[in-house]
């Protein structure tokens, strides 16, 4: 019993690493991470050309060698008539919570965000003040919050912000470390719809079971699981492997 755990354990979790690993050096250019290429992605259109409200969700590997395991993730809304973007990230320098800090939607150092949710027209009218409000009540702001490892960090505050529309049934990637932090010193909450739970020991381990999370094991911030009602695997590294998470809604809010 002990050998099939252990084959197990590497066959779902250090091999997958592996495997992003090998991945990432493919990737690596060599370029100085500081030089790196932080213009827009093209996955927004301008502003002022867009009246309608909009919501968007990203997400990108993050920098150097952690972009293996995890991606950074950050919020953007802009309300109706609104003529820019509101991006807001966490980060490891100064005040952890930026604001604006970065192109709305641009490239993570060099890696191109992919899109995590999108909402427009009514339907975003509808989350922003409550996303917003989250926004402002995050508990971790003050300099020296930030953690990268198991949390508070960048995932940490979007997990945080989408808690507060849970009916949307938006869920982070597997490959979002620090998502599962109890941000609000609750280690036992719903998940996302309120069809579930997730229990987190701090961050470190944890299990979650859900209708929109499906069935996730937590281990030192390294997920995997299963997605049942949109069949995927999810792994550490490598992400999501299977059917695409359901179509965000736009522009007239309709399902």
């Amino acid at each position: 019993m002990t050998r099939l755990l252990l084959n197990l354990f590497g066959l779902v979790f250090v091999l997958p690493i592996g495997l992003s690993a090998a991945r990432h050096v493919s990737r690596d250019v060599g370029t100085d991470w500081w030089a790196a290429d932080r213009s827009s992605a093209g996955l927004l259109p301008p502003a002022a050309s867009a009246p309608q409200a909009m919501v968007r969700v990203f997400a990108a590997p993050t920098v150097r060698w952690r972009g293996i395991v995890a991606v950074h993730s950050w919020v953007v809304l802009k309300p109706a008539g609104g003529d820019a973007y509101t991006r807001y990230d966490v980060t490891a320098w100064g005040d952890p919570l930026r604001v604006n800090g970065f192109v709305p939607d641009g490239r993570w150092f060099g890696r191109d965000p992919e899109v995590i949710f999108a909402a427009d027209g009514p339907e975003a009218d509808a989350l922003i003040p409550r996303m917003q409000a989250a926004i402002d009540a995050y508990a971790w702001q003050r300099r020296g919050d930030y953690r990268a490892w198991p949390g508070p960090n960048s995932n940490t505050f979007v997990a945080a912000v989408l808690e507060a529309v849970p009916e949307r049934g938006i869920a982070l990637p597997p490959t979002a470390i620090g998502r599962d932090f109890p941000h609000d010193g609750r280690w036992l909450r719903a998940t996302a719809q309120g069809l579930g739970f997730r229990l987190t020991l701090g961050g470190y381990a944890g299990v979650t079971l859900g209708t929109v999370e499906g069935i996730e094991l937590n281990i030192l911030g390294a997920v995997a699981g299963i997605d049942v009602l949109r069949p995927a695997l999810k792994l550490p590294g490598l992400g999501r492997i299977g059917l695409p998470v359901a179509e965000a809604r736009v522009a007239d809010g309709a399902d």
